[in-house]
C-alpha cells in the first residue's frame, strides 16, 4: 500500500491559514505577514526589462546569477553586517526555501533543533520534514530568547538553534549583547546557528546585529531575504550566507528541489538592492506610526503587551475566548498557540495594514474584549 511517510504525517496545515478559512471574506486581515505597499518601481521595471531582453527565459546558475550575490554581499556590507563573498551566497526561493536548505544540509534524524516558542511556524515544521525534532525554547518577558535558555537546552543530540531578529511572530529584537552570546554558544558547543534576518530592516528601536558578525568559526547560516524590506512577498526571492563548505552542502539540497531562484525575481531583487533605499525607509516609518496606534489601543482596553521593536507585529497576552470573539466581529488575528505551545494565551496581531483598517479593527477588538471580561 502506498501510504505516507512519518515525517509528512507530522506536519499539519498552519493555525494561520485554517484561521483565514474560518473568517469571512470581507473580514479586515491582521493575520498576514505581508506589507501592503507596492514593490518599489525600479525592481519591478528591472524584471520587466530582463524578460523583454531574454535574459529571464533559461535557468540561471544553481546559486543565481552573480551580480545578484554581488548585490547582497554590497547589501550586507552596506549595513554593517558581516562579509560575505558571492560564492558564498544561494539565492533561494523566499526565505521559506532557504530555511529549508540550512536545516535539511545540517539536520539528521533524530537531531534536535531548538527554536524560539513562540516562533515562526516553519522551524517546527521543517524540522520535522527533515526528520529531525524540533525543541521549543520559551521566550522572556518581553519575548527575546535568551542565550541562557539555548546554553542550558543544548544536548549531545543539538544540530542546530534558530535565532530570529526581529521575530514573527513577536516584534522582539534581540540586543547586540544577545546576539554575541549567540555567537559564542555556537562556537563553543559546536552546534549551529540558523540566524533568521528576515526583517532586519524593520527597526523602530534598538539595532540589528547578526551573529555571524561575532563567531569565530564557520557555525552561523545567514537567512535573509526581499520579502519583507522590499514589499517583495510574491516574488518569492531569498538567500542563504555561510561560508563556502556550508554553502556547498547546501546547493545540493537547492539544486535538486528547486534548481534555481525565478530569473525575474533574481533581476528584481538586484535593482531593489542596489537602488534607491527610500521605499525601505517609508515603509518603515508607517509601521512605526501604525504600531504605536494599535499599542494605544490595546492598552486603553488593559490588555498587556509588549512594545514590538521591529518587524510589524504585536503580540498582546488576552483572555481566553480574546481571538474567537475578535474574528466573529470580522478582523483576522491569529492565536498565539499557533506558534508553539508557549504561545497560549497570546495573539498575534499584523499591523502590515492601512490605519483606516486597524482603527476600525481596534474598535471589533475592544467590543471583544468587554464581552469575554
Amino acid at each position: 500500500m502506498a501510504d505516507f511517510s512519518d515525517r509528512v504525517e507530522r506536519v499539519s496545515i498552519s493555525g494561520i491559514r485554517e484561521v483565514f478559512e474560518a473568517a469571512s471574506e470581507d473580514a479586515i486581515n491582521l493575520g498576514l505577514g505581508q506589507p501592503d505597499f507596492p514593490t518599489p518601481t525600479h525592481a519591478r521595471q528591472a524584471a520587466v526589462d530582463a524578460i523583454e531582453a531574454g535574459d529571464a527565459d533559461g535557468y540561471t546558475g544553481n546559486k543565481g546569477i552573480e551580480s545578484l550575490r554581488e548585490a547582497i554581499c554590497e547589501k550586507h556590507a552596506r549595513d554593517g553586517g558581516p562579509d560575505f563573498d558571492p560564492d558564498e551566497i544561494i539565492a533561494t526561493a523566499g526565505g521559506s526555501e532557504a530555511l529549508h536548505v540550512a536545516i535539511e544540509a545540517h539536520v539528521d534524524a533524530g537531531e534536535e533543533v531548538l527554536h524560539p516558542d513562540p516562533g515562526f511556524v516553519s522551524y517546527q515544521a521543517l524540522t520535522h520534514i527533515a526528520g529531525g525534532e524540533p525543541v521549543g525554547l520559551p521566550l522572556r518577558e518581553d519575548l527575546t530568547l535568551d542565550p541562557a535558555t539555548v546554553e542550558e537546552r543544548i544536548t549531545e543530540d543539538t544540530a542546530a538553534f534558530v535565532v530570529n531578529s526581529p521575530a514573527n511572530p513577536t516584534g522582539a529584537v534581540q540586543s547586540p549583547d544577545d546576539m554575541r552570546e549567540f555567537a559564542r554558544i555556537a562556537d563553543e558547543h559546536d552546534v549551529l546557528c540558523i540566524s533568521d534576518e528576515m526583517y532586519e530592516q524593520i527597526i523602530f528601536e534598538g539595532e540589528h546585529r547578526s551573529p555571524a558578525e561575532f563567531a569565530e568559526t564557520d557555525n552561523v547560516v545567514v537567512v535573509n531575504g526581499c520579502s519583507k524590506a522590499y514589499s517583495m512577498t510574491g516574488w518569492r526571492l531569498g538567500w542563504v550566507a555561510a561560508s563556502e563548505r556550508r554553502t556547498e552542502r547546501m546547493l545540493r539540497v537547492h539544486q535538486y528541489a528547486q534548481a534555481c531562484a525565478s530569473a525575474p525575481a533574481q533581476y528584481a531583487a538586484q535593482a531593489a538592492l542596489r537602488g534607491p533605499q527610500d521605499a525601505v525607509a517609508e515603509m518603515t516609518a508607517a509601521f512605526e506610526e501604525r504600531r504605536d496606534v494599535l499599542l494605544d489601543g490595546l492598552e486603553s482596553m488593559g490588555l498587556d503587551v509588549p512594545t514590538p521593536q521591529g518587524a510589524f507585529y504585536a503580540m498582546p497576552k488576552v483572555p481566553e475566548g480574546w481571538v474567537d470573539e475578535v474574528i466573529d466581529r470580522g478582523v483576522v488575528v491569529v492565536p498565539g498557540d499557533a506558534f508553539g505551545d508557549h504561545g497560549a494565551g497570546y495573539a498575534r496581531i499584523s499591523y502590515a495594514a492601512s490605519l483606516d483598517d486597524i482603527e476600525t479593527a481596534l474598535d471589533a477588538m475592544e467590543e471583544a474584549t468587554r464581552a469575554v471580561q
